[in-house]
């Protein structure tokens, strides 16, 4: 039988995001919603509302419709929400794009998910620019002012009502960040209204989590192009009253400054950043007294970290567990003393519904026992953008999400992720896609054939390294050069290792488990 939550059901309203996230903000007038931490711009709860109103306007005055999609290229700013929440209103669908992406890994995006428009910043013009050329964007909007961009100002500068859109909350689109799932290339993962709204009741419905209040304030340095960044930020935070001080590029002395500059009183970090906090001497120059918690997650954080990092601090680390294609998280972990345990990915979720199978014969196993991880629920995506045949690979015909990771849950009803039966590497929390990799080292004349795996790193987790057959003459700097010219930095080659030949099947599929294996066995070794 399936594991089901330990939280009563909640109730889940089928209503439009905005809707949702915003019905109280009027009455929270003048208090910060939002913060540019750097500049100590502020955008009000009473603000908010009109700000969005009239940015939609502004986009339906330019032909926006319902079910296009709207690319958001960008750090982290105060008024990435209001675009957001601008298309969604419209019935719009944003795809987030990661604004280290190179102009070729953007105009894959654009062109994949069909984006209309692009919104981005004057420092990364030239490659939306370059990337929306390829993919024939209608017109690029920047933040600010730069030349060949229409200002975003220029969507609030009227005073127009926007149009009354219909929306079908099960149905309708309202964001497509870009996963690589469980295997290969990155794929757009459609998000309903349904969805997204789903997981903040969920969110609500654990009862002994220490959750966000509206006497709250968060830092938001986490990317909002990223799932966690989109939930947590451009959504619960606000629909809880809180403010959110956003932090475009993190930098651990800022990050610091700010907490202490603004009494942060929640953290939400990633497992580099928690090590950080337990273990770098400049933590010791700032006060973090106002801080009550702290959640971690995109990757599994060990015990040892969570425990340093409440010995020194004094504050508990809970980690939530999920992924893009569940809308965020299916389990969060419980706060209080008598049930935290740091090393857990934590607990179901209220309306979620689990199981943990056999990896290769996909029979139930009971509590206790190792296996894949599959959830069911109304966070669960749509599916994968004109993708049938990955979305029938990733979900079955009864609704299970097949996670790709391995894991088991305890007597308590807590899940303790072990292992992953998919090939992506985390490197600090953003997910690394092997098989993207290895298709640009494949372009390089003088590589016959590669295959890249995750290797363990304690500050980011994990990182990319490749196993190299020569064609020609060509040094381990060389190959790291060529994929660092051509990919984003968080998907740079760390280490290469030159070898005759790769393990392969009869079929000539990689065999890429023989060669983690390896890398383990070498490690035990080392004593690493």
């Amino acid at each position: 039988m399936p594991f089901r939550s330990l939280y009563a059901d909640v109730k889940i309203p089928e209503t439009a995001l905005g809707a949702f996230v915003f019905a109280g903000a009027a009455a929270r007038g003048d208090k910060p919603a939002l913060i540019d931490g750097p500049s100590g711009r502020t955008i009000t709860y009473a603000q908010l509302p009109a700000l969005i109103s009239r940015a939609a306007a502004g986009l339906a005055a330019r032909g926006f419709k319902k079910g296009e999609r709207f690319a958001i290229l960008s750090p982290n700013l105060p008024e990435y929400a209001i675009a957001f929440h601008a298309v969604a209103s419209l019935g719009g669908v944003v795809t987030t794009v990661n604004p280290l992406y190179t102009p070729g890994e953007v105009a894959k995006q654009l062109q994949d998910s069909a984006a209309r428009f692009v919104l981005t910043v004057p420092p990364f013009l030239a490659v939306a620019r370059e990337a929306a050329a390829q993919a024939k964007v209608d017109e690029i909007f920047v933040f600010g002012e730069a030349e060949g961009a229409t200002p975003f100002a220029a969507l609030l500068a009227g005073d127009a009502t926007p149009p009354a859109v219909a929306i079908d909350a099960r149905k309708d689109l309202v964001a497509l960040p870009y996963s690589s799932g469980t295997t290969g290339l990155p794929k757009g993962v459609m998000i309903s209204h349904y969805n997204l709204v789903a997981q903040l009741c969920s969110v609500k419905g654990v009862t002994d989590a220490a959750l966000i209040t509206p006497q709250d304030t968060v830092l938001a340095f986490l990317p909002f192009f990223h799932i966690y960044g989109i939930v947590a930020f451009l959504n619960l935070a606000l629909h809880q009253g809180a403010t959110v001080v956003t932090m475009p590029r993190f930098d651990l002395e800022q990050y610091l400054q700010l907490v202490q500059k603004h009494g942060v009183t929640i953290l939400h970090v990633v497992p580099p950043i928690a090590l950080a906090l337990a273990k770098h001497p400049i933590v010791a120059n700032f006060d973090l007294s106002r801080v009550r918690g702290a959640f971690s997650a995109a990757a599994p954080l060990g015990d040892a970290v969570a425990s340093a990092l409440h010995a020194r601090l004094g504050f508990r680390v809970s980690q939530a567990y999920g992924m893009t294609e569940v809308s965020g998280a299916s389990h969060l972990g419980p706060t209080t003393e008598d049930k935290i345990k740091p090393a857990s990915g934590g607990r179901l979720m209220p309306n979620m519904e689990c199981k943990i199978v056999e990896v290769g014969s996909g029979a139930e196993l009971p509590a206790g026992e190792q296996g894949e991880i599959l959830v069911r629920g109304p966070i669960v995506m749509q599916g994968y953008f004109g993708q049938s045949g990955a979305t029938a690979a990733t979900i079955d015909a009864e609704g299970w999400l097949r996670t790709g990771d391995v894991g088991y849950v305890d007597a308590d009803g807590d899940f303790f992720i072990v292992d992953r039966t998919k090939e992506l590497i985390k490197y600090k929390g953003l997910q690394v896609a092997p098989a993207e990799i290895e298709s640009v080292l494949l372009g390089n004349p003088a590589i016959l054939d590669a295959c890249v795996i995750g290797v363990a790193n304690e500050e980011a987790g994990e990182v990319p390294k490749a196993f190299v057959v020569k064609k020609g003459e060509i040094s381990a700097e060389e190959v790291m050069a060529w994929v660092a010219a051509r990919l984003a930095p968080h998907k740079k080659v760390r280490a290469v290792e030159f070898v005759d030949q790769l393990p392969k099947s009869a079929t000539g599929k990689l065999l890429r488990r023989v060669l983690i294996q390896q890398e383990r066995e070498r490690a035990a070794a080392a004593g690493r």
